[in-house]
């Protein structure tokens, strides 16, 4: 049994996180932890989330020193701010935790580039070079084994580069088109602590961070090749649709298209390929991406719909926990 603690467990994904930990054959709860400043601190879990009454009664606990991780855990999973997961990670991993972070502060490799869109310098290089980005259906498991510091990919990635990664590795589209991401998300995107632009009462559907949005370097890096990608925000709750639309090379015909994704995920169980458009109802409260996709006269439209805390978020860090150890994939999931 691997004893396993989350850091910002009174939030959304935390939250989830949990549940799936509470759901799985060889995990164990051993800590949930917020910040010392949290208001949440000090509450029984079940008092934030009432679905965990009579099943959990742990206490968010406050976090003022990594010790308090090591001494009760093997692995953490960091549902935080990115600036704390910045903060957080040289301690665990010098106390021998291993790192599954869910925020973008292990991400990208240029510093330059995730100081224009973080907004502050990252001060450990060093440990940005051992980190492993682990997009669930492409992480190389060696690397993933070999580490004690894992980034786990936006919910915007995630949506994204799975609609595109299959045609990319088949060498299929044509890159002088720049392939154009319109994804949508539900207000839960937000987190816990929403401000008054995010607040369910005030969104109607609009885009948000076009050109400057973070998730748009973590995309470019991690396909290879430069997306236009514009964010939105939609009056639901929770889930991910994105529509992406590329140029297919001259003479690729849309059957070897679609041939690519069921070569690229045959195997993959968290990966379903749709007859027709997704729909975000199918996948929300799942760890599934659903995928459809449509072509005529060179172009194709790819369109990917996930649960943005799930497969977004919770869900991708236990398959990508479950990888790291030698469990079942989709143990906890399903």
């Amino acid at each position: 049994m691997l004893n396993v603690a989350v850091v910002g467990a009174s939030g959304y994904a935390g939250a989830e996180l949990c549940r799936l930990i509470m759901g799985h054959p060889d995990l164990n709860l051993a800590g949930l932890f917020v910040s010392a400043g949290s208001e949440d601190q000090g509450k029984n879990i079940s008092e934030l989330y009432g679905s965990f009454q009579g099943k959990c009664s742990a206490v968010l606990e406050p976090l003022r020193d990594v010790k308090q991780i090591s001494s009760c855990a093997d692995a953490v999973f960091l549902a935080t701010d990115h600036r704390v997961s910045h903060d957080l990670v040289p301690g665990l991993i010098a106390e021998d935790v291993t790192v599954f972070d869910l925020s973008g502060a292990f991400r990208l490799s240029n510093l330059e580039t995730f100081k224009n869109y973080y907004g502050f310098s990252h001060e450990h290089e060093d440990i940005l070079a051992q980190a492993v980005y682990a997009l669930g259906e492409y992480v190389d498991i060696e690397k993933l084994k070999n580490t004690r510091i894992i980034s786990l990919p936006g919910c915007y990635p995630t949506a994204s580069q799975l609609a595109l990664k299959p045609l990319i590795d088949a060498d299929l589209l044509d890159r002088n088109y720049r392939p154009s991401i319109n994804a949508v998300s539900g207000v839960s995107g937000a987190g816990r602590k929403a401000k008054l632009g995010n607040s369910f009462c005030e969104v109607s559907l609009n885009a948000y961070g076009v050109f400057t949005h973070r998730h748009l370097p973590e995309i470019v890096e991690h396909l290879g090749m430069d997306v236009i990608f514009n964010a939105h925000l939609g009056s639901f709750k929770r889930g991910i649709l994105a529509t992406v639309t590329a140029k297919l090379k001259e003479n690729v015909a849309g059957e070897t298209a679609g041939r690519a994704f069921v070569a690229a995920y045959k195997n993959k169980p968290l990966i379903r390929l749709k007859d027709n458009m997704p729909k975000l109802q199918d996948v929300q409260g799942l760890p599934y991406c659903d995928i459809g996709i449509a072509e005529k006269d060179g172009y194709i439209v790819i369109c990917s719909a996930i649960d943005n805390l799930l497969k977004g978020a919770a869900a991708q860090a236990v398959q990508v926990m479950n990888l790291r150890y030698g469990f079942n994939e989709t143990d906890g999931l399903l």
